[in-house]
């Protein structure tokens, strides 16, 4: 008898960075990740997750910090990909036609690249004021598996971060979530992973940043069922760990409820 088919398709091991960012400084942030990545990625991963405007902080001097496609922050990305043999992702202020955007770069080791914009953009940080807001849902896919990417304030959104019949395995969050509202962020992780059936892994930053907001981390990885497969609370932590295509299959196949979703569309 045959397999059946997901069983063709290998765990993932995914290596996120909580990272301490220093304020609006490219190099020094670029130098401090390469750094903590040659010290801690000791064994073989298909991918690394940085935070959001991992590069300089969350920051809304976007006419100071902006770069162009394949500038500096890309250039790093890409010659880390290269170096570790794997996926690396993290979000950067974009600067194109005029615009700028907060944009999730998704690059391989080829070199090749994709991109997710964030769509919903902070008003309360004035985010809304400062970035064009991005109009499609992006899903990439590494290894077998799909993943969809995702960007902090998304998160709130449930409507538009829904598994439209399994479309993806993994809901990838990247973020610069304040510490006073990290109630939010421990509840809505385990919701989105638990109703969307998929794993969700979310990489959050750590410390204050220039306006004296603390970040805490709280850093997570959540299964399909609502397990917790790894969690950090405060302090920079660089750590590796698989997720199990097999297992999410098992879940989905046990409680089958994805399928008794209500259809609907979203305007843009």
């Amino acid at each position: 008898m045959e397999s059946p088919s997901y069983l063709n398709i290998n765990n993932l091991k995914i290596t996120i960075f909580q990272a301490y960012l220093f304020w609006e400084n490219v190099d020094k942030n670029l130098q401090n990740i390469s750094l903590r990545l040659s010290m801690g990625v000791k064994e073989k991963t298909d991918l690394i997750v940085l935070p959001e405007m991992f590069n300089t902080g969350f920051s809304m001097n976007a006419d100071a910090l902006a770069e162009e496609m394949g500038g500096k922050t890309m250039t790093w990305m890409a010659q880390a990909a290269t170096r570790y043999e794997c996926a690396v992702t993290g979000s950067l202020i974009i600067k194109e036609n005029g615009n700028f955007y907060n944009r999730m770069i998704w690059m391989l080791p080829s070199g090749e690249y994709q991109y997710y914009d964030k769509r919903h953009l902070f008003g309360m940080g004035q985010e809304d004021q400062t970035y064009s807001a991005g109009q499609d849902e992006v899903i990439v896919e590494l290894k077998g598996w799909k993943i969809r990417l995702a960007i902090c304030y998304d998160l709130r959104f449930p409507v538009y971060l829904r598994n439209h019949d399994t479309s993806y395995d993994i809901l990838l969050i990247i973020a610069s979530w304040p510490d006073k509202r990290i109630a939010h962020w421990k509840a809505l992780i385990p919701a989105r992973a638990i109703e969307n059936q998929s794993y969700v892994v979310a990489v959050n930053r750590v410390g204050h940043d220039g306006n004296e907001v603390y970040h805490s981390g709280h850093s997570m990885c959540i299964d399909a069922y609502g397990n917790t497969v790894y969690y950090k609370p405060e302090d920079e932590d660089l750590y590796t760990f698989s997720v199990s295509y097999e297992e999410m299959v098992k879940i989905r196949q046990s409680f089958p409820f994805l399928k008794d979703a209500d259809e609907f569309s979203i305007d843009n």
